[in-house]
């Protein structure tokens, strides 16, 4: 994206042991369930299977031209395409594809399936994919192994890489006609493994293709060593952990606190056969938030949410329900140079902001804005009085106990929309703060099948959410935060945030030239989203948490991401 690439065509990633021994099983288990075996499309996408194509649970399905490596900001290398040009101005790139590039039913990746897979999810995928595929133009053929995708402009300059990291189907065998159907029909790609076993909602199980293609690639040395991979679903999050003490699941990652400070109290914990490994976190931390609906009248008004923002006590929470092991979370890039906080605006990011006038709080453009910042009492009446004070410049008052507003004559009223235990016993803390100031609010738990659903519909007031960050944000921006996206079913932009400032800086984000001008625009984007007040900020782990049984092994060098179970392998292997 910015500068050149680390590696050189013949050198593996840094994150993956090229030695790794090949061979046994890796059982993994996630909470929730599956009904669908296509994640690229709004019926079915949110619950569809884990492990096809993502990063957690590895690239086990479908590939893409280019593969990034995880050590990097932004840097791709080839995979089904083993070459690439691109002009200065990227208003085009031209693909190669590799001529041992085979799906899993040995038919060769062609031409024809690049474009098939491109327009379909352009005609029938989930936004942003669809969003980023309808700025192709044009799209020739050059050579019977080559494609040239030319852009309505240069202007989005992430749109190369991000055209190259689409998943290629086979044209042969895709159901263009139900594509946008969910299916439980396994896919013919021309990923490493092939499906086993399908248990709708309860088990998937990955079987290492022997013919794979690209298994001598050097971007693929050290990946993906298992001879099969099982993915197992439950219920809920103690019964998962339950499962892990059994020695039922390999790996678990860990995101709750009070798990990892006391429950590693079990034999084959205490006897070294379960191993705690904390990974430094290389990239910013995700924003773990309570989001408002702004489509609602409630927090239409900006002014509303930031009162309601203030009345998180993290410091009682963080003591009383997480031992004191998290940090707040401040901005959406928080712990990295993207962040804004603690930084006061350049001269390039005021020159940014100037056409937007009131889209910054005066603190957050000089650096000084920290989210509030309560005694841990529960009930700090600093905070109360100057919450208190927003809702007044809101036009709320408090009458007889209740939170009125004046105009209306109706009490501030909101439901929070939960998946599981924690979020809910989140909620409920929160909850105790809110009714202090005469406000009605309420925890609503779902199972996670729902709350994907009512999420996506907009079918909720309040709703626990995590924006996940990297160290290049670009184009993703507009499926999360634009006003195109606020009204697009199935869109991530689920606060429905139609903010003129938003839109322009995502602009300049993805059109920056230099990293210094990348920087400057992400850091006015993110004081814009943060004056927005578009949730009640939470908190984040200082490293990423994992814990394994000794019978698997992680790599001695890990990513700027964390844990890549792709690159693990088995220590009974001979």
């Amino acid at each position: 994206m910015h500068g050149t690439p680390a590696l050189g065509p013949d050198e593996p990633f840094p994150y993956a042991n090229p030695d790794a021994p090949k061979g046994g099983i890796l059982t993994l288990g996630v909470q929730g369930t599956f009904n669908s075996l296509n994640s690229f499309i709004i019926q079915g996408g949110w619950t569809s299977a884990r492990g096809m194509r993502e990063r957690q649970f590895g690239n086990n399905i479908f590939e893409s031209l280019l593969v990034r490596s995880y050590a990097e900001p932004f840097s791709l290398y080839g995979l089904l395409a083993h070459k690439v040009r691109m002009p200065h101005n990227r208003e085009w790139i031209e693909f190669e594809l590799n001529p041992q590039a085979r799906f899993s039913d040995g038919s060769p990746v062609t031409v024809d399936d690049v474009i098939f897979s491109l327009e379909i999810i352009e005609e029938k995928g989930r936004p942003p994919y669809r969003n980023w595929y309808a700025q192709i133009k044009e799209k020739i053929v050059t050579a019977p192994n080559r494609l040239k995708l030319v852009f309505e402009n240069g202007d989005n300059r992430e749109l190369p890489l991000l055209i190259a990291l689409a998943p290629v189907f086979s044209k042969k065998h895709t159901d263009a006609e139900n594509f946008d159907k969910s299916t439980l029909t396994p896919p013919v790609a021309s990923g490493p493994y092939i499906f086993k076993t399908i248990e709708p909602g309860r088990l998937v199980v990955y079987e290492k293709n022997p013919d794979y293609w690209a298994k001598d690639l050097p971007v693929k040395a050290g990946f993906d060593n298992f001879d099969e991979i099982r993915v197992e679903y439950y219920r809920d999050e103690t019964t998962l952990q339950e499962s892990f003490k059994k020695g039922l699941i390999d790996v678990l990652k860990f995101g709750d606190p009070v798990r990892w400070a006391t429950g590693f109290d079990f034999p084959a914990a205490e006897n070294g056969d379960v191993i705690k490994l904390e990974i430094p976190r290389g990239i910013p931390a995700p924003t773990q938030g309570i989001a408002f609906n702004t489509r609602r009248e409630q927090f239409s008004d900006r002014k509303t949410r930031k009162a309601l923002r203030m009345l998180f006590d993290f410091e009682w929470v963080n003591r009383n329900l997480y031992y004191g092991l998290y940090k707040r979370t401040a901005g959406y890039w928080d712990n990295s140079e993207l962040s804004s906080i603690g930084r006061s605006a350049s001269a390039r990011e005021q020159e940014l902001l100037a056409p937007f006038p009131g889209s910054v709080d005066p603190d957050v453009m000089d650096g000084t804005w920290r989210p509030a910042d309560a005694d841990g009492s529960g009930r700090d009446r600093k905070v109360l009085r100057s919450a208190l004070k927003e809702f007044s410049n809101a036009g709320f008052a408090l009458k007889d106990r209740k939170l009125i507003h004046t105009e209306s004559g109706e009490q501030l009223s909101f439901e929070i929309l939960s998946k599981n235990e924690d979020e809910e016993k989140l909620a409920l803390a929160y909850i105790r703060t809110l009714g202090l100031l005469g406000i009605d609010a309420r925890v609503r738990s779902v199972d996670p099948s729902q709350f994907e659903d009512r999420r996506t519909r907009r079918d909720f007031d309040m709703v626990f959410n995590t924006w996940t960050a990297s160290l290049s944000p670009g184009a993703e921006q507009y499926g999360r935060w634009s006003s195109q996206a606020a009204d697009a079913e199935g869109s991530f932009n689920f606060v429905g945030a139609k903010e003129p400032a938003i839109d322009a800086l995502i602009d300049e984000i993805v059109a920056a030239r230099s990293r210094e001008d990348f920087i400057d625009a992400v850091r006015a984007f993110d004081r814009v989203l943060i004056s927005g007040a578009y949730s009640v900020p939470l908190y984040h782990l200082p490293d990423y948490w994992a814990a394994h049984w000794k019978r698997i092994s992680p790599p001695d060098h890990h990513s700027l991401y964390g844990d890549e179970l792709d690159t693990w392998w088995s220590t009974s292997i001979n």
